[in-house]
């Protein structure tokens, strides 16, 4: 793998004439435009483009990356910069340039295939070269140098092979071509399995391989480089809980998963001084992250955190959570509600400088007591921890420690701390900010609207609820026409149909969003959403949903996964909205869906259980269904019932309270009629309760675990 981290926008060097611009200049995608002036003749992904390479002959380059990609742009710089390498692609090629981010059905299907015809991991920048007339894939890698080192053939050698292999190997391309897109189509061919049993077995052995993989002393799944899994750790959470009632509740799950979210939270995978997660850690420790900040990453540990808090009582990662979300709206949510994709980890050419310091500049910054408390803090006394000269701020002293050693009380370190942290916030606002990829995707969206929602309820804070709205009417208003989703948004300008995960992660953010406050033109856009997702996106042969939908661009193949990769499966998603508004709506068409789903991923879930573990989340819920508690009488009356009763973690359950003037409620939901007072409805799966309306007796119900019938 060559690596992940980002890089900043580029501009022409100094000593580079400006060139005319590409085809790329009209592009919305900040990473194409970056392109626009390179000297290549880029085109989009696009008719014109793949009819010039019929027209031609000539093969297609195919290079895919993203805006936050530190090795796409040192392969920009290094070769689409130089008009020697330029003139060859140029000679030799059609050349396309894809952002992964817009179209990651693209990414899935030439990423898998440079896996198969490589036998090595992929990464960004993609560099593919596909057949000019049904663009299969026949070479490829990732990043190529413009010179041969570490391995690796100089680009434009690397260039002139390949258009001669493709001139003179014709057959040999035809028959290789062939059978990678057997072996692909393979992948996808998911039989009906109505026999097969939906058991615990896969949850069980989960668990079993997350404590076999979990690094006791720093958290974690991985040695180095380490990503935070939010998936796997709302895994734990929910084991902890599901046995927290038990003779024997699995207190070790949730050490797993509190220690992971201390140490990352303390770690340098978090902006110590600005909030918010990079990346990843490139080590064990969590200490030195690449520096780019990703949407999707801090819209999920948002809400893991908020989980946390629930499930703890522990103040601390309601401070993570709080600093999180404020990180978000302050830095990532644009004046219409809509939520950028990414920051660049690189300013003024030099990964993470705008996050390191010298420990100089933080004297002169700092008054004495604040320099000491931070000092020692974050291990400022201490060698310097990036790159032998500087300190990326991560926690090396617990505030207690900091406080003895400084003769104070905790609560003045606490403060002493907290004026050194704004004070350092104010001057690296100074310095020149990494880039901002300011198109709303409405998938990444859709994760951070959902972590708002859930913080919003387990902070009591109404401002993470109204960020959450904000982005909810800017998706149905700009992303939401005729009746099917948009991928993406850029200036007002929205575009490219919607994939599986923008759909159900909507759908899923809505029914968080509706614990917050109820809509009736909010759920019944979330069943169309669904509705879409059973025509469009639905196998109808053996289960599951694939990534693009029935009408999209016809491509070499057309992915489905089960499996978790940075964001949560698509298909796990699914299957646990369609189960959460099927039994809330009483739709059997979204239960069926959700079951054969289930069913056709039993395979993978058996073989790679912590693989899947949002796949995972469904099985659990079919298998013990989702607790819905409907609440129905004057509006302020229930809204303080749903108060206290949000404040026990319970991730299998779904609190919706409904007023009494209500309107537009679907008929499953009218049926539970207010009664003049408070009243409340226990449902699990089909089975409902009589109308409940004491408080007390309803919460002691619930403690007790006592269901509808009982």
């Amino acid at each position: 793998m060559i690596g992940y981290s980002p890089c900043i926008l580029l501009k022409p060097r100094a000593d580079h004439p400006l060139m005319s611009k590409n085809r790329l200049s009209g592009a919305s995608s900040p990473y194409l435009q970056q392109h626009a002036g390179n000297p290549v003749d880029w085109y989009p992904w696009g008719p014109e483009a793949l009819e010039l390479a019929r027209q031609t002959g000539r093969p297609i380059l195919l290079s895919i990356g993203y805006s936050a990609c530190h090795w796409c742009h040192v392969m920009a710089h290094e070769s689409f910069e130089d008009s020697a390498t330029a003139a060859v692609m140029n000679e030799l090629f059609v050349n396309i340039k894809v952002d992964r981010e817009e179209r990651p059905d693209l990414d899935r299907i030439y990423q898998m295939a440079q896996q198969m015809l490589t036998q090595r991991t992929g990464g960004w920048p993609l560099t593919m070269f596909l057949t000019h007339d049904d663009q299969r894939p026949f070479f490829g890698g990732t990043y190529f140098p413009k010179s041969a080192r570490h391995g690796l053939p100089a680009f434009i050698e690397l260039l002139r092979r390949v258009s001669e292999y493709y001139r003179e190997q014709a057959t040999e391309v035809r028959t290789q071509g062939a059978a990678l897109i057997e072996a692909l189509h393979s992948l996808t061919q998911v039989h009906a399995q109505t026999e097969v049993d939906l058991d615990r077995a896969p949850l069980v052995q989960c668990r079993i391989k997350l404590q076999q993989l979990f690094d006791r002393s720093s958290g974690g799944f991985e040695s180095a480089p380490k990503f935070p899994h939010p998936t796997r750790i709302e895994r734990l959470l929910r084991d902890w809980r599901a046995t927290a009632a038990s003779n024997e509740p699995d207190l070790q799950a949730l050490f797993m998963a509190t220690l992971t979210l201390r140490r990352m939270a303390d770690g340098g995978l978090r902006d110590q001084i600005g909030g918010g997660f990079f990346r990843y850690s490139v080590d064990r420790d969590w200490v030195i992250p690449h520096f780019e900040k990703m949407l999707y990453d801090n819209g999920a540990l948002l809400a893991v955190y908020a989980e946390a808090l629930l499930a703890t009582g522990d103040a601390f990662f309601g401070h993570v959570a709080s600093d999180t979300a404020e990180w978000l709206m302050r830095e990532m949510q644009l004046p219409d509600g809509g939520f950028c994709s990414s920051l660049d980890a690189d300013s003024e050419g030099h990964e993470g400088h705008f996050y390191v310091w010298q420990r100089e500049q933080l004297r002169a910054l700092l008054s004495p007591a604040q320099f000491t408390a931070v000092s020692l803090r974050f291990g400022v006394e201490h060698a310097a921890n990036f790159e032998g000269r500087e300190w990326h701020l991560s926690v090396a002293k617990s505030i207690e420690q900091v406080a003895t050693e400084s003769g104070l009380s905790s609560d003045a370190t606490e403060a002493l701390l907290e004026s050194a942290r704004m004070k350092l916030r104010v001057a690296r606002n100074q310095r020149i900010p990494p880039a901002r990829d300011d198109k709303i995707l409405t998938s990444w969206n859709a994760i951070t609207l959902r972590g708002m929602a859930i913080a919003a309820r387990a902070l009591r804070r109404d401002d993470l609820g109204e960020s959450a709205n904000r982005a909810l009417t800017l998706i149905r208003s700009k992303l939401w026409r005729n009746g099917r989703l948009l991928a993406t948004c850029r200036d007002g300008r929205a575009e490219l149909g919607a994939y599986l995960d923008d759909y159900v992660l909507l759908a899923e953010a809505i029914l968080e969003l509706a614990q917050l406050r109820w809509r009736s033109d909010e759920i019944a856009f979330a069943g169309e959403l669904l509705n879409v997702v059973l025509a469009q996106f639905e196998n109808p042969d053996g289960g599951g949903f694939y990534f693009t939908p029935a009408d999209h661009e016809a491509l070499i193949h057309r992915p489905m996964s089960f499996s978790d990769d940075a964001t949560p499966a698509g298909n796990g998603v699914a299957a646990l909205v369609l189960q959460r508004l099927g039994y809330l709506l009483a739709d059997t068409r979204y239960l069926g869906a959700a079951e054969r789903a289930l069913r056709a991923s039993m395979s993978a879930l058996r073989r790679f259980p912590h693989a899947h573990t949002s796949m995972l989340k469904a099985l659990e819920e079919y298998l013990d269904p989702v607790e819905i508690l409907i609440l129905r009488g004057e509006a302020a009356e229930i809204s303080r019932w749903q108060r206290e009763l949000q404040a026990l973690y319970a991730p299998r359950r779904l609190i919706l309270a409904i007023p009494s003037d209500a309107v537009g409620l679907p008929a499953a939901l009218a049926a539970k009629t207010p009664r003049g007072r408070a009243v409340a409805y226990l449902c699990q799966g089909s089975q409902c309760s009589a109308p409940i309306d004491r408080l007390d007796q309803l919460a002691r119900n619930l403690r007790l675990g006592l269901g509808p019938s009982e």
